[in-house]
């Protein structure tokens, strides 16, 4: 256990690619997505617990959900849920943090990571941590984790790495969810990883980043931090979120910077980031449906139906489908596709009771 490992867990997304299972009052990190009788938060919460203390880890999440987070994780103290006043993104909640962190240990390395993502293989997975805070605890690199693909996948960011015989590259390029044929192309290649969107880097080195190409941002958080730890704290915040641009960390910080490393990792891993993702992940009857609710299935297969253990669904004749009931919502539809969820989420916000289900 090393007391120089910081961990901070992004718990602010609002999960719209699961709606309607993921809500706004409860989204997809607080939910027990894989019925194994923890959520992902705290899941993502255990995974670290055998890498440094309890207390060096700290939970980001929106003020709303402040209290949903203090139940779920029940060991952690108050102080560490840093509760963002709106959601800016991913750039400025890692400054708020990384602030944080500095003003007790200016020698820290943090792990940055998103708390909705599965890892099975956690022993391989603390290990690769471990191997960074060596690489990172210098002060001078920003990595992050990079997963050696199995297959084309059009749902997942890449890193284009320059070649190297040790398992930490030098990145060359990242690219957000290419097009089924040019995703091909990188995988042929053999210099392309995916993006798991987690981070280790010094606590020096990642303030130098932001002052270097986020200066404005990184001024209000820095004036905003004299007022940190005290009952000003809130109002300091507001004012220096209200002043931020919303950015996410790929663009504001690791497509610019010039010291940025990937770490070549092969445990298993997925964002779980739509229903055909907790598909892949599930167990599955013989006709390869991924059931968890009380149901009849007739001539159906490769299919989703999930729903609460006191309504009965049945289903017949459907073939790559989501059938869910959550709350006053029902939805059938084809599982696969993932932009049909974020278009369902706008238009119910332009129906005039449309937030009744979001």
């Amino acid at each position: 256990m090393n007391k120089n490992l910081y961990v901070v867990l992004m718990a602010g997304g609002v999960g719209t690619r699961f709606w309607p299972y993921s809500r706004n009052s409860k989204p997809k990190q607080f939910l027990d997505v894989l019925g194994i009788g923890k959520t992902l938060l705290q899941s993502t919460y255990d995974r670290f617990l055998p890498l440094c203390p309890k207390e060096n880890i700290l939970v980001v999440t929106h003020e709303e959900h402040f209290e949903l987070t203090r139940n779920q994780l029940p060991d952690i103290e108050p102080h560490q849920i840093l509760a963002e006043p709106m959601r800016k993104n991913t750039a400025p909640c890692i400054i708020y943090a990384c602030l944080k962190i500095q003003s007790k240990n200016p020698d820290a390395v943090i792990v940055v990571s998103p708390s909705d993502h599965l890892i099975l293989d956690e022993s391989e997975f603390q290990d690769t941590i471990n191997s960074c805070f060596e690489q990172a605890k210098s002060q001078d690199k920003l990595l992050t984790l990079g997963i050696k693909p199995i297959r084309p996948e059009t749902g997942y960011g890449y890193i284009q790495y320059i070649d190297g015989k040790a398992a930490l590259k030098k990145v060359k390029t990242f690219t957000e969810k290419p097009e089924l044929q040019l995703a091909k192309k990188f995988i042929e290649s053999g210099d392309f990883v995916w993006n798991a969107g987690i981070f280790v880097w010094g606590v020096q080195a990642i303030l130098a980043a932001f002052h270097k190409y986020l200066p404005e941002m990184m001024e209000v958080f820095e004036e905003a931090s004299t007022r940190f730890d005290t009952d000003q704290e809130r109002t300091a915040l507001q004012s220096a979120y209200l002043q931020t641009k919303s950015i996410s960390i790929d663009y504001a910080i690791m497509e610019k910077a010039d010291n940025v490393y990937v770490w070549l990792s092969s445990f298993a891993w997925s964002d779980l980031g739509s229903w055909s993702s907790l598909y892949d992940n599930s167990a599955k009857d013989s006709n390869n449906n991924s059931v968890s609710a009380d149901s009849l299935i007739y001539e159906t297969r490769n299919s989703v139906i999930k729903g609460p253990k006191d309504k009965l669904i049945v289903v017949q004749g459907l073939n790559g489908y989501l059938v869910g009931a959550f709350d006053n919502v029902v939805i059938v539809c084809e599982k696969d596709k993932e932009e049909l969820f974020r278009k369902i989420v706008n238009d119910l916000k332009n129906k005039p009771n449309g937030n009744d289900y979001l």
